[in-house]
């Protein structure tokens, strides 16, 4: 148990989120302002009915941003969404095709097909909980004696329905759905070494030779960064045919596309971080061509205010996603979500406290010998947030955990 308390602390030092749904739940306070709100208005609302949305979510060094995401997230999934969360630092953000293969990655679209494959089974007829696990469809059918011609036109037929008669999904990926969900299925066949192909194929791989996914009965081209958009929406659709509301995508640490502190390397040159930033503008212009889909991209505070390297270098990115009007009130419908200004707003010294009382429960019991701030420290907090570089959030952390308070 001393291991996880010297753990929480390092995280609590560092600004590292708990990483625990649970554990974030626990300690969440005042975010749910805007995280109740999103989950009601998009997820439950427009996202679910074919709405396409992005967000911003930046502030200062502690802030709360990767907790929120976390949460967030946490609260999608158990609300029947497919989420992505995906960081800057691993995730090349110059090109779609990167954050596109890596959404297929995270999302594991076999077992979406998995899901598909058992509608078609209930479709005809069947129970799909019926079948034994790992077992194809076909054999279950052969094992009855009811698999016949048929049967197999029938699942053919549902097929074609489910993918290659959707126009929202590209026709080889639809084409290249249909043949992995047959061979889960059993029929078509599909041999282990063409699935894999396929799988190849759908995330981008150069070594999936054009010729031998041909010899499939697909006519395909390379995904790449100019239609990496289009094959991303056909994902999308193919989430919601296994069942899902939606696919919502976090991408954090977009920072990193400024860092030039000496002593590591540059990740992104002049060029590369023009070509994320025109990116990014293009999804905007093109998100309306996109359905049930969410994304929610996170940032430090540097990212705005570097006038040279930051968001407002590149003015065709910038004028789309600008705050032209900022109210006394904080917009929750604000597509630039300032969590510094949403701490100021709602971070009062009962919310300082109640934060401070459950954090200290859940370090107390990681063998922790830790106490809740007071009224008097509370207030202090709140002033001193106000002219000093950390965040809030993070200073009743360091505060409850009876380490140093500075001004950073």
């Amino acid at each position: 148990m001393r291991n996880d308390y010297k753990t929480a602390i390092y995280n609590l030092k560092t600004g590292i989120p708990p990483g625990n749904p649970e554990l974030i739940e626990k300690i969440s306070v005042g975010i749910d302002f805007i995280t109740d709100f999103w989950q009601e208005q998009y997820l439950e609302q427009y996202v679910k009915l074919g709405g396409s949305k992005i967000k911003f979510l930046t502030g200062n060094a502690g802030s709360g941003k990767s907790h929120f995401l976390e949460l967030f997230l946490a609260g999608a999934s158990k609300n029947n969404y497919k989420t992505v969360s995906l960081s800057a630092k691993n995730v090349w953000i110059h090109d779609f095709k990167e954050i596109y293969a890596a959404v297929l990655s995270e999302i594991d679209i076999l077992s979406c097909l998995e899901k598909c494959a058992a509608k078609i089974i209930n479709e005809l007829g069947y129970g799909s909980e019926e079948i034994p696990e790992g077992m194809p469809f076909t054999d279950y059918l052969s094992g009855i004696n009811q698999l016949d011609p048929i049967v197999k036109r029938e699942i053919r037929l549902q097929l074609n329905r489910m993918f290659l008669q959707n126009p929202l999904i590209d026709n080889n990926f639809a084409f290249c759905c249909s043949l992995l969900t047959g061979g889960i299925l059993g029929h078509p066949l599909l041999e282990d070494h063409n699935r894999e192909l396929l799988l190849m194929w759908l995330a981008g791989s150069r070594e999936a030779k054009l010729a031998a996914v041909r010899a499939l009965g697909l006519s395909p081209s390379r995904i790449t960064k100019y239609n990496a958009r289009h094959m991303l929406r056909s994902l999308v659709e193919v989430i919601k045919t296994a069942g899902y509301f939606g696919l919502l995508i976090a991408m954090d640490d977009m920072e990193i596309l400024i860092q030039n502190n000496g002593l590591d390397e540059i990740r992104y040159t002049k060029m590369r971080r023009e070509d994320a930033y025109e990116s990014i503008r293009e999804l905007i212009d093109e998100i309306d061509t996109l359905k049930n889909i969410m994304f929610i991209f996170s940032f430090n505070r540097c990212l705005i205010d570097n006038d040279n390297f930051g968001l407002k270098s590149y003015q065709a990115l910038w004028m789309r996603i600008q705050n032209e009007i900022e109210g006394e009130r904080f917009n929750r419908f604000t597509d630039m979500v300032d969590m510094d200004r949403l701490a100021r707003q709602e971070y009062d010294e009962a919310t300082v406290m109640e934060m401070s009382r459950r954090i200290a429960g859940v370090l107390a019991g990681l063998d922790g010998k830790i106490s809740p701030l007071g009224e008097d420290m509370a207030r202090d907090l709140i002033e001193r947030a106000r002219y000093g570089q950390i965040s809030l959030p993070r200073m009743i952390s360091l505060a409850t955990a009876g380490l140093e308070v500075g001004y950073d």
